[in-house]
């Protein structure tokens, strides 16, 4: 496993994270989560809209016993309505700074490494967010903040006038809005970027062709074909992750990981070459780069 800081943070982090989002809550994942420990991952990713906050209970108590080996990283800004409806969005300060104390319960912690705003809008009221996270880091609640979110006008606050360490965003082979400003300003910054939806929803790895964001099902199948035709030595999954951490500005893949054969294949990509510098670019012209459309101001 390779291992990389976090931004302005002193928080050292595995280039693959866990993300807890896609774990199936019908079994028992402790043993998965120590595997995943024991390949050398050590930031684990949830919030507590996943699952009502249980799957911040799941994770919390499997890694009770390595909290000193690992970091922790949860997300707040998300509100479930009394009746389990649905959620809110709910940025305030006082919703924040009730939402982490439920959370550390949750996760058996004291403190939180990475605490993050899970989405935003240009109409939040900044001030008193950023307030409640700074409040937060000043107790130890928290040992760093950042943000959860895709879009720049958003993005572009936040790094102009805050402290936050890191940014996850949606970045991968299929889409790589990214590239066109976010990821430049974020490393100009000293920030670190999550990437999130590294493997298109399995699109980049053994699901078969289906429409993706604004690609038809003829653009998937030529980059699936691509990525096993033309990397016979590398499985796919090392090829698609090996292309988000290949940009500089890419501190950590966070992928969704629900059995032992996906933990395997991912924890093992340090294991493959690493992509010449004439497979990055032929896999960056397989198909147009696509672009953002709203939330540039």
């Amino acid at each position: 496993m390779e291992y990389k800081f976090l931004g302005n943070s002193d928080l050292e982090i595995s280039r693959i994270a866990f993300g807890g989002m896609s774990l199936d809550l019908t079994t028992d994942n402790s043993r998965l989560i120590h595997q995943a420990v024991d390949h050398g991952i050590n930031l684990f990713d949830t919030a507590d809209l996943y699952d009502k906050g249980e799957n911040e209970l799941v994770l919390g108590k499997a890694l009770k016993g390595a909290r000193q080996k690992i970091h922790i990283a949860t997300k707040v800004g998300n509100q479930w309505r009394t009746d389990g409806s649905g959620w809110d969005w709910n940025p305030s300060k006082s919703y924040i700074i009730e939402a982490v104390e439920n959370s550390l319960k949750r996760l058996q912690t004291d403190y939180i490494d990475l605490y993050q705003l899970h989405g935003g809008t240009i109409g939040d009221p900044f001030d008193e967010t950023l307030e409640a996270f700074e409040l937060l880091q000043s107790q130890g609640k928290i040992l760093d903040y950042g943000i959860s979110s895709i879009r720049p006008n958003v993005i572009d606050r936040w790094l102009k006038k805050s402290k936050l360490s890191s940014i996850m965003m949606q970045y991968s082979l299929l889409d790589k809005r990214p590239e066109e400003s976010c990821l430049k300003s974020a490393q100009d910054s000293n920030v670190g970027i999550l990437s999130r939806g590294v493997l298109a929803r399995g699109l980049l790895v053994d699901k078969g062709a289906k429409p993706y964001l604004n690609w038809g099902t003829s653009e998937i199948h030529k980059l699936q074909h691509t990525l096993i035709q033309r990397n016979q030595n590398r499985p796919p999954t090392h090829t698609a992750l090996r292309y988000v951490l290949s940009h500089t500005a890419i501190t950590s893949a966070v992928v969704g990981i629900r059995t032992p054969d996906q933990l395997k294949d991912v924890a093992s990509v340090f294991d493959s070459e690493p992509l010449s510098n004439d497979e990055y670019t032929k896999l960056q012209q397989i198909i147009e780069p696509n672009t953002y459309q709203d939330h540039l101001v």
